[in-house]
């Protein structure tokens, strides 16, 4: 062996004394490209996945997890001057979504009573979330002393309570609500702008307001441990040009309110004062105060995918606790036999198939936990989409100069060969991914190719299935479940891990039912092939009896909704082609 290491040193020394010699290097960025491979970059995706999961993890031991609080304390303006929470996703609600959330919580008993109480300003928002539930817009008029509106439908009333100062009137108005049954389910209070015009920048003023906050804190908690839900407003910014009162002495009470409500059960309502800081008109801000109302008092019943600000994390059930249990399984067997299998010496040994599978059980099991993590959990922060010209644009540019610098020869020549259909459905894969995270759909034209490339991938698909029967002989039962199990294995996975529907993944079930039904029609006696076509060219005549049987059945469906439900809507196959809702949109 010795002898061996010898003489191999004495081969090669000599060459790199000569590369050297004659002014050549050794090419270093080519062992560097060698390693900018898929075994790296999933490497360096797992690092990238750890260091996220240690970040959150850190953040939510520090600050906490209540997305309510991070709706009700941050957030900042998007570009398209919606109001983007800090951490978690804002649903813009339509007044039909509002209509049906209060109709929802009505339906369960729940009576839904909002009471505003405080200045002029607080009278700002109720008459913002009175016009967003009537769908009209109120005139100016001077502020009242009190004011109410009912809808005997939803179980809804909207009061308002004139108090600019936290007084007497205050104190009582929150003690009566203690002792209601039950009390209102929200309350957003808010009194500091008449306290700073009248008490001429004075100490004592400030600790007037702070005592009468404090007599306010006993009422507040016990409404709270009813279950009602105390919103106290900051006050907002003004300009300094147009207003008596100062910033500097707005920051002194607003201190002290949060000083005072620290400790107690009362949730502070910093936000609504960032969102003032913006030159939008004012009935304009008080709008974004009304979703975000909105968010906080529904997005828990009503679990809409873009809401998930005060939206607890959704139930577990007992089948994606056995699937994840199975996969736990399937992880610890997998990483014992892998260091089994190091420690032993035996990674130069080709794997047996059971390692193979249990290893790749276990990866799959790490991902679904990943992705678990990811779409049914808070742990991750997340934000609304928001389309600009240069998300969307910028990466679709950076996939163009990798497709002109990075090409491949290829041995086909036909048109539509495999290395053509390969690359179509790829930087199609990468398009539709863009689109989708850089929140596109808004923009009409860029929605429109994007169906078409849809639209071209499911073409694809059929095609290539097409062909496969066309020329080969081997379409047997086999054949059928390998390929249904290539194209459904990780949906069913998915499905199994995220309690989802089947059809909530709505393209594999297409693309499996329409290769079902390609295969029923093209292997149903009698067989043709593009082999029996030469042997009798009879069988293209077969071949579009066979197709114009098929369009006719596609036909009666598309014009009875009767006949379509009949066939699609019924057990046991029913679960493949709805909604959680029983909606079956998608195909009809």
């Amino acid at each position: 062996m010795a002898a061996a290491l010898v003489g191999d040193m004495e081969l090669t020394e000599p060459l790199l004394w000569n590369d050297y010699n004659s002014g050549r290097k050794p090419e270093k960025h080519a062992e560097l490209i060698k390693k900018i491979n898929a075994k790296n970059a999933k490497f360096i995706a797992f690092g990238l996945i750890l260091g996220f999961i240690l970040y959150h993890g850190l953040i939510h031991l520090r600050y906490g997890n209540n997305s309510c609080k991070w709706l009700l304390s941050d957030g900042r303006y998007k570009g398209d001057m919606e109001w983007q929470p800090y951490g978690c996703m804002m649903h813009k609600y339509t007044q039909t979504d509002t209509r049906r959330c209060m109709r929802y919580l009505a339906f369960w008993g729940r009576y839904n009573q909002f009471v505003f109480i405080g200045d002029s300003r607080v009278y700002q928002m109720y008459l913002a979330f009175l016009d967003h539930l009537t769908g009209h817009t109120s005139r100016p008029q001077p502020v009242p002393s009190n004011h109410n509106f009912n809808d005997t439908q939803l179980k809804l009333t909207v009061t308002y309570v004139h108090s600019p100062f936290v007084s007497d009137t205050m104190v009582q108005m929150f003690h009566v609500w203690q002792k209601a049954k039950p009390p209102p389910s929200v309350i957003v209070a808010g009194a500091a702008a008449w306290s700073i015009r009248y008490g001429n920048d004075s100490t004592k003023a400030v600790e007037e307001y702070t005592y009468n906050l404090t007599r306010l804190v006993d009422s507040l908690d016990k409404i709270v441990d009813n279950k009602g839900q105390v919103l106290w407003a900051l006050q907002e910014p003004v300009s300094d040009e147009k207003a008596v009162e100062t910033n500097t002495r707005i920051d002194l009470y607003n201190r002290a309110a949060m000083e005072v409500l620290e400790h107690s059960k009362v949730e502070v309502w910093s936000s609504c004062r960032l969102v003032a800081q913006t030159k939008q008109p004012g009935q304009a801000i008080y709008l974004h105060d009304t979703q975000i109302l909105l968010n906080s008092y529904c997005n828990d019943h009503m679990n809409y995918n873009d809401g998930t600000c005060c939206s607890s994390a959704e139930p577990y059930t007992s089948l994606q606790v056995v699937t994840f249990s199975v996969l736990a399984v399937c992880f610890i067997l997998g990483c014992g036999m892998a260091v089994k299998r190091k420690l032993q010496g035996l990674r130069a040994d080709p794997p047996t198939a059971g390692y193979i599978l249990t290893t790749s059980l276990a990866k799959l099991g790490l991902i679904m936990a990943y992705f678990y993590l990811c779409d049914r959990t808070n742990f991750f922060m997340k934000e609304n989409k928001y389309y600009s010209p240069v998300s969307f644009w910028l990466p679709i540019g950076y996939v163009f100069a990798l497709g002109l610098f990075f090409t491949e020869d290829s041995r086909y020549t036909k048109v539509l060969h495999r290395d053509q259909t390969e690359e179509w459905k790829g930087w199609m894969q990468l398009v539709i991914l863009i689109y989708n995270m850089t929140g596109a759909t808004s923009n009409l034209q860029i929605y429109n190719h994007v169906r078409m490339l849809i639209s071209a991938y499911l073409f694809l698909n059929g095609y290539g299935h097409f062909y496969y029967l066309w020329h080969r002989s081997d379409a047997g039962i086999v054949r059928f479940f390998q390929v249904l199990f290539r194209l459904n294995m990780t949906t069913v996975i998915l499905c199994l891990c995220m309690n989802r529907p089947y059809q909530f993944y709505y393209y594999v079930p297409v693309v499996s039912f329409w290769f079902s039904l390609l295969y029923l029609v093209l292997v149903a006696p009698p067989r043709v092939t593009a082999a029996s076509c030469e042997h009798n060219p009879l069988h293209y005549l077969y071949l579009v009896l066979k197709l114009v049987g098929l369009f006719s059945f596609i036909i009666m469906l598309y014009m009875s909704e009767v006949f379509f439900d009949k066939v699609f809507v019924t057990r046991p196959w029913k679960a493949l082609f709805v909604t959680t809702d029983d909606d079956i949109h998608e195909w009809w």
